[in-house]
């Protein structure tokens, strides 16, 4: 395996595929003077560079030791030719391109493709859309290179391109996080998964288990400071239980999959860019406006009194004698002609207040693209802080779960300011540490905090005000170094004890998904448990003696993976002899066309070699199950 890149992420990813996978890896990085370095202030750039030797030697450990695999580290200012042949693309069986520029990933996959057609290549691109035509034009490339245009297949495992971002990986558990209490969310290709927490049964009682129950929760009744802090807090949380293991769990909450369902339809921009009619014009107009026509009306039948019109003419008269084009009643009686007086002054007072409206419609239209102010009265919604790529990713999908989201951001011409307007979405512009900034964004009535800031003092800066003004703000820290983000959490814990905190790397969210791939294996998702990460991924049964003849629940391993879901073809049955699998219209959905997906699959369903399965798992249960080499050291 080749790993390239220049931040976290590159470092993270060979640890992943040494410690978890034990494969073999070659690091190519920048020299030590010129990788990105997180951007800093103050003392935290002396930590931010022990943070850097401190991963380093962190891999460096797991390359050397028994359980992992060997590695090598080559520093390279760009990966050229030259330098991909020298980290050995030529022999290599998956390349990893992980820069945190677009372009130079392109640039280099063109050129691995061309050294070795039969590599898995693995790119970090933030562009979705360009990444698909990328994806398309290296996977056409790799199968005209053999000459047959058909797959390659390399280890058993078809050879491809697969396309991430780091952004939209982290993306779903980040806007989860910020809901911590509702549910976990992982989606990919209209997928939705829906974990949620649930509290402790009371004592005697046994946690319900929804659909099927994907975690147990640490048992830190004594420890409050270390609940969700860290992978060895209490007795630590215990993914995929088996039925004994939830029955047993007595004063421990869950992690429970209550919900299967496909998301809708992103928000339209177009029905977002106009205006509604009580932005169109203001309170007060709205109030002036109402007030003329209940004038207009009286005086229409006050005439019709006095005159004896027909209601339809007396409206008519009136609204004529309103705009000055009628006739002067000289030669009416006395209420006649005070009723054309009174008619007049109001048409007096709509001059104005109809101009007003004109000026504030136009107003409004003008500034129907530029950004929103947040509204009076605003209550419940989400403080997001940072509208760089994680932030943008983060606020499209809180928007498509239609969450009230208030964004603060410094720069003017972020990434996500465009996102930000054509969403509708109020933003503050200002320095989140400066005084005044947290409070325009309605703090105070905020229901949680969002800390995605590329600076991880500003971050903590802005969750420790956030605390000042509302102790029981729920607050989700990016912070870039796990040590220091679990110090964080279990301090914040420990002072405000009744508010949920959460801290999250987004290399530890991601570093799964591109190990995975570069594996070769489709990996839909992951959901964070604590400290700790269950996978979800799509599998073809064959090749796998773990799961091919086995029923789902001989298949089933506690703590390391378990079957979820089987994808059947349309009008597919299934075999003789085997469990019937009921197909219902609400929980399905495509994922492939001609495609769908069962769940609650019984446990006596035998799985056949021409099956297709959604399961979860955990990073060494998926790495024993579906790694190139089967490893004694993963416990079963």
């Amino acid at each position: 395996m080749v790993v390239c890149g220049d931040d976290g992420l590159a470092h993270r990813l060979a640890a992943e595929l040494r410690g978890v996978y034990a494969e073999q890896v070659t690091l190519v990085v920048p020299p030590s003077g010129r990788r990105v370095r997180q951007p800093v202030v103050g003392r935290a750039r002396a930590a931010s560079a022990a943070l850097r030797d401190m991963v380093s030697a962190a891999v460096n450990r797991t390359g050397s030791g028994e359980q992992g695999g060997s590695a090598r580290e080559l520093e390279a200012s760009e990966p050229t030719e030259d330098v991909l042949a020298e980290a050995g693309v030529e022999r290599a069986g998956a390349l990893a391109l992980v820069y945190d520029d677009d372009e130079t990933n392109i640039r280099a996959a063109l050129t691995a493709r061309r050294l070795n057609p039969r590599v898995r290549l693995v790119l970090r691109l933030y562009n979705r859309r360009l990444g698909q035509h990328i994806e398309a034009l290296l996977d056409q490339s790799a199968a005209l290179a053999v000459g047959d245009g058909r797959p390659l297949r390399t280890d058993g495992v078809e050879s491809s391109t697969t396309v991430l971002s780091d952004a939209d990986t982290a993306a779903p558990a980040l806007a989860a996080t910020a809901l911590v209490g509702t549910s976990k969310i992982v989606e990919t290709d209209g997928l939705l998964l829906r974990a949620v927490e649930r509290n402790p049964p009371l004592p005697g009682q046994v946690a319900d288990p929804g659909l099927c129950t994907l975690a147990l929760l640490s048992a830190t009744s004594n420890d409050p400071a270390g609940a969700d802090g860290s992978e060895d807090s209490g007795e630590g949380p215990q993914l995929l239980p088996d039925a004994a293991a939830v029955r047993a769990a007595t004063g421990r909450g869950t992690v429970v999959l209550e919900q299967v369902s496909y998301s809708g339809p992103s928000l339209p921009a177009g029905r977002a860019s106009v205006p509604p009619f009580a932005e169109l014009f203001s309170r007060r107009l709205r109030w002036s406006l109402a007030g003329l026509a209940a004038c207009v009306v009286a005086l229409a039948v006050a005439l019709m009194v006095v005159t004896g019109d027909h209601p339809l003419h007396a409206t008519y008269v009136t609204l004529l004698d309103l705009f000055s084009i009628n006739e002067p009643a000289h030669n009416a009686d006395s209420g006649r002609q005070v009723l054309q007086l009174l008619s007049g002054f109001v048409g007096l007072l709509l001059l104005p207040v109809l101009l007003a409206a004109v000026l504030e419609a136009l107003g409004t239209f003008r500034t129907a693209t530029a950004l929103r102010k947040p509204p009076r009265g605003l209550g419940g919604h989400v403080v997001l802080l940072g509208l760089g790529k994680i932030g943008t990713r983060v606020l499209t999908r809180l928007r498509e779960m239609d969450i009230p989201v208030v964004c603060v951001e410094a720069d003017p011409e972020a990434r996500g300011m465009a996102t930000a307007r054509r969403l509708r979405v109020p933003v503050v512009l200002g320095d989140v540490t400066q005084e005044g900034v947290l409070e325009a964004a309605k703090i105070h009535r905020a229901h949680s905090l969002l800390a995605l800031t590329s600076v991880d003092t500003t971050n903590l800066e802005a969750v420790l005000y956030g605390r000042s003004v509302r102790s029981g703000l729920r607050v989700v820290l990016r912070l870039y170094d796990d040590d220091f983000a679990t110090a964080v959490y279990r301090t914040l814990r420990a002072a405000h004890p009744g508010a949920l905190t959460r801290s999250r790397s987004v290399t530890h969210l991601a570093a799964p998904s591109f190990a995975g791939a570069m594996m070769g294996r489709q990996i839909l998702g992951a959901i964070p448990v604590e400290r700790r990460v269950l996978l979800f991924a799509a599998v073809e049964v064959a090749g796998h003696p773990q799961l091919e003849g086995r029923t789902v629940g001989e298949a089933f391993r506690a703590g390391a993976w378990r079957v979820l879901a089987l994808e059947v073809a349309d009008g597919v049955a299934s075999g003789e002899g085997e469990a019937d699998v009921d197909v219902d219209a609400d929980v399905e959905g495509e994922v492939r066309r001609g495609s769908r997906l069962v769940w609650e699959l019984p446990d006596t369903y035998v799985l056949r070699g021409e099956d297709r399965v959604v399961l979860a798992a955990t990073r060494r249960g998926l790495a024993e199950l579906l790694g190139r080499r089967t490893r004694e050291r993963f416990p079963g």
